[in-house]
């Protein structure tokens, strides 16, 4: 399961945001540093195609692919030198893998703090950099000393060194320009700013309908990052209603089926994360896997068994599938394709795998 920190200013919005996603459970007020203890949740991730071939295949159970999320405590400005409560809740998040960034934009009296999304951004970056900053150092000069007995170590020290330059300036390594071979160097370190990034741009009520306004200059600054614009405090209380008042009240505000889904699919899919799918009569599932995968990987995301004795993958298009109404429809006339080992799998593709151990 693929997981997500959230961070951002105290108040910007990050416990309500939890809670839209996890359905409650996050204490969430207008003061700073109501969340004292990091908040975990699980969602899945919204699928019609999943839900209608669940329908197709009258499932008696259905399972949708899902990501976990941690809510911290909020970070202020001086964090890294001890303000508010310091920069000790940034260790609950060092192993997630994209962080969030939530970014209010919009005034309210009762909440302290800066209402220019911008001016959120400039102060968790700049805290995040110097926290990472302090590990980088301890990192480099460990480094540093092992490579008096291992010479294989030189590429490794410079490249500490370079991201040592960079964090100094209160730059984030993702804003550096690091190739994808050095940021995987990196992963080993479990700096916070070498993880994948997007926003979610905490808008009010009356804001609904300018998201787009609102956030171009997030995108522009975030250098064309996935932002998603969405009324968290609505979304959450959205989340404890049940379906049919939920589906009113959002049709009511001309928000569809909410931003919450649109926001999970975009999370999803910024780690390259895609999906393929089986249905049948006792389940519908929605399986997991990375861009790139061959038929052999993805059945090994099922069982390794599948994985060690593939022999081939029938595979069609969910929508094709749909069309035809069944497997065995879609057989007799010639929809089903028998996929061999080189095969990679495209994103919405169902599947049933032929194995033999």
């Amino acid at each position: 399961m693929e997981r997500f920190g959230f961070v951002g200013l105290p108040n910007a919005g990050k416990s309500s945001l939890y809670n839209a996603l996890a359905g409650g459970g996050a204490h969430a007020a207008p003061y700073a540093f109501a969340t004292t203890d990091p908040n975990v949740g699980v969602a899945k991730v919204p699928d019609v195609r999943l839900d209608r071939l669940a329908v197709m295949s009258g499932s008696r159970n259905v399972v949708h692919a899902a990501v976990q999320f941690t809510d911290i405590g909020g970070l202020v400005e001086g964090a890294s030198q001890g303000e508010g409560l310091g920069n000790a809740f940034l260790s609950h998040i060092r192993e997630v893998d994209a962080i969030v960034f939530v970014l209010r934009a919009f005034p309210d009296p009762d909440v302290p703090g800066p209402s220019d999304p911008l001016e959120h951004l400039r102060v968790v970056e700049i805290e995040l950099a110097l926290a990472d900053l302090a590990s980088a150092e301890k990192a480099l000069d460990k480094t540093s000393r092992m490579l008096k007995g291992d010479g294989s170590l030189r590429s490794t020290v410079d490249l500490l060194q370079t991201v040592v330059d960079h964090l100094c300036e209160g730059t984030p390594l993702y804003r550096v320009g690091l190739d994808d071979e050095a940021r995987g160097q990196l992963k080993e370190f479990f700096f916070l700013t070498n993880k994948p990034v997007m926003a979610v741009l905490n808008i009010g009520e009356d804001q609904i309908g300018h998201e787009d306004a609102l956030a171009a200059p997030v995108r522009a600054e975030l250098d064309g990052a996935e932002v998603v614009p969405l009324s968290v405090q609505l979304e959450a209380e959205a989340a404890l209603m049940d379906a049919g008042e939920r589906e009113e009240m959002l049709e009511a505000l001309g928000l569809g089926e909410g931003a919450v889904p649109r926001f999970l699919k975009s999370a999803y899919h910024m780690l390259g994360l895609r999906t393929f799918l089986t249905t049948g009569e006792k389940e519908s599932r929605a399986w997991t896997f990375r861009a790139g995968s061959t038929a052999p990987e993805c059945a090994g995301v099922i069982h390794t068994d599948f994985q060690r004795g593939f022999i081939r993958a029938e595979t069609i298009q969910w929508d094709e599938l749909l069309e035809a109404g069944s497997w065995a429809a879609a057989r007799d006339v010639g929809k089903v394709r028998s996929e061999g080992k080189d095969y990679v799998t495209r994103d919405g593709d169902v599947m049933e795998f032929r194995f033999n151990v």
